[in-house]
């Protein structure tokens, strides 16, 4: 099963994509997406980190995604991506370094290809960035399409999609 957990900042989908893993009964895989770039943001990884069981294994891509994926899937694992909007932002934002010998969008179909066939048990984590006001700056309104764009197709891919708001999950798919 695919399961794509969507919603806006605080709204619990990292949470519930934790009580899916744990639910589960699997071997769990947390597939951290995000890198540290300041204090504040290690804070956030680190309250995250402090939630999850220690027994589940950690892999760090933020980049690779999709070959992570490929490596990591296996029956009756669990794996948890969080989340894709991070993964997205280090592809899009050139302070971050992206790789220079493969593109965003090559990665994203390589992406998309691969996830419907993974075996185990997925779910992707995402915010939901376009509720709000067209961001000013091309890069913002890139990231704003890049991110719409990306949630829906692994919508479209995954088995369930919910959308999270107040810690509670409303099935949009599934």
């Amino acid at each position: 099963m695919k399961s794509f957990i969507l919603g806006g900042a605080r709204s619990g989908k990292s949470a519930y994509a934790e009580k899916l893993a744990t639910d589960s009964g699997l071997e769990v895989v947390y597939i951290a997406t995000a890198q540290v770039y300041d204090d504040e943001f290690a804070e956030r990884i680190q309250h995250h980190q402090q939630r999850r069981p220690a027994e589940w294994q950690l892999v760090e891509s933020p980049f690779f995604l999709a070959q992570t994926l490929r490596e990591q899937a296996r029956d009756h694992r669990f794996l948890l991506v969080d989340c894709l909007t991070l993964y997205l932002a280090q592809w899009l934002c050139p302070d971050c370094n992206p790789p220079q010998d493969k593109s965003w969008q090559q990665e994203r179909e390589e992406l998309l290809a691969n996830l419907a066939n993974l075996p185990g048990q997925i779910a992707l984590v995402s915010n939901e960035v376009g509720l709000g006001i067209v961001p000013m700056g091309e890069i913002n309104r890139r990231y704003q399409d890049e991110a719409g764009r990306l949630n829906q197709a692994v919508a479209a891919v995954c088995d369930q999609a919910l959308f999270m708001a107040a810690g509670l999950p409303l099935k949009l798919k599934g």
